[in-house]
């Protein structure tokens, strides 16, 4: 699931800076007061992900709206520093703050409470005091996350129904967002192997890490000259390694988050989960003055919010008509997927007869 943006980003020194100094980093404020901001997970703002995607909703909202918008990028990985920018966005005017991923649930949940009249679009992650404790949502915050597994299954499902059997899943991390795809990946694998009586293989791997690295591209070079056809990368930059090496290698790609068709010529289709849509969504809201607060919302196939992009997937087997009617299937509740709640990693290949899966560690 992409659309590129053109960010310069240069490196933060300090933890109190704000975000990078690109020119597309901000609108323009004769103030220098933003109402709309962003605060970057991990990664970058054009992180081909879910950084991207939820940028992509702000800037274009806000520019449509005519309303000044900003993102900021912590200095580190820590909630120290995902906290620090927070506050910096509300002494900048913020009134909306949107943080894309799981990693804010702590900062979220101190700032909902240090600023009350701020509205929090939290995507990924709901605010808890600590990794351990019960969510807490208050009434200036949602609480945005997607059933991932029906995206990984349509992309394993069509990826089965255009001929291919010998698949790969590679992970960033064992977070839940990125095991909800993995299942449902191997899922719909499983039951598009199952109807059309055939065995599929995948190979199954978490690379520890959300950034490209040599390593990770000598482990898909090394499966794809192993026979593996297709990889769903799941997770970020590993995006970069993983395109590489099917480039050199006559290989397929499956991306995630947003549709990267764009970034390389071998990505057939896109797990998408509709980032950009669902923050818009809540900035509408917040416009009108309905922004309803206080709430968790599961977004899939119902809500029309995951997806694979059609219109540039590279199809020639799996036609409209198929995606439609699983689709559908999917959106009425009529498929079970198994997920980070029901199944341990252990268990999921009883779960997929039709599937050899091969967990790598």
């Amino acid at each position: 699931m992409k659309k590129a943006l053109t960010v310069a980003l240069c490196l933060c020194l300090a933890f109190t800076a704000f975000a990078c100094g690109s020119k597309d980093d901000s609108s323009k404020s004769e103030d220098n007061t933003y109402e709309i901001a962003m605060i970057t997970d991990v990664g970058t703002i054009d992180d081909k992900s879910f950084n991207q995607g939820t940028w992509e909703g702000v800037k274009e909202w806000a520019e449509k709206n005519d309303v000044t918008y900003k993102y900021y990028q912590p200095a580190e990985d820590s909630n120290k520093a995902r906290m620090e920018q927070i506050d910096l966005a509300v002494k900048a005017g913020a009134k909306v703050i949107a943080t894309p991923g799981f990693l804010f649930q702590e900062p979220i949940f101190q700032a909902q409470s240090k600023y009350p009249d701020v509205k929090f679009i939290f995507i990924d992650g709901a605010p808890a005091e600590t990794p351990e404790s019960e969510p807490e949502i208050k009434d200036n915050t949602v609480s945005i996350v997607y059933a991932e597994e029906q995206a990984g299954y349509l992309a394993g499902y069509a990826a089965v129904k255009e001929g291919n059997t010998k698949l790969g899943f590679m992970g960033g991390m064992a977070v839940p967002a990125v095991v909800r795809y993995g299942y449902g990946f191997v899922k719909g694998a499983n039951d598009a192997a199952d109807e059309d009586d055939k065995t599929v293989s995948i190979k199954y791997n978490y690379t520890g890490d959300f950034k490209a690295s040599p390593d990770i591209k000598a482990k898909a070079a090394g499966w794809y000259a192993d026979g593996t056809e297709v990889i769903f990368s799941c997770g970020g930059a590993i995006f970069d390694s993983i395109s590489s090496a099917a480039e050199e290698s006559d290989g397929k790609v499956i991306g995630v988050d947003v549709d990267q068709s764009s970034q390389s010529k071998t990505v057939i289709t896109s797990a998408m989960k509709l980032l950009k849509e669902s923050v818009k969504d809540q900035l509408d809201a917040y416009k009108k003055d309905e922004f309803k607060g206080g709430q968790a919302l599961v977004l899939g196939a119902k809500e029309e919010r995951v997806g694979l992009p059609l219109k540039t997937s590279m199809f020639k087997k799996f036609k409209k008509d198929d995606y439609k009617k699983i689709y559908e299937k999917l959106a009425d509740g009529g498929i079970e997927i198994p997920n980070d709640k029901d199944t341990e990693e252990a268990d999921l290949a009883s779960k997929v007869p039709s599937v050899s899966l091969m967990i790598i560690k």
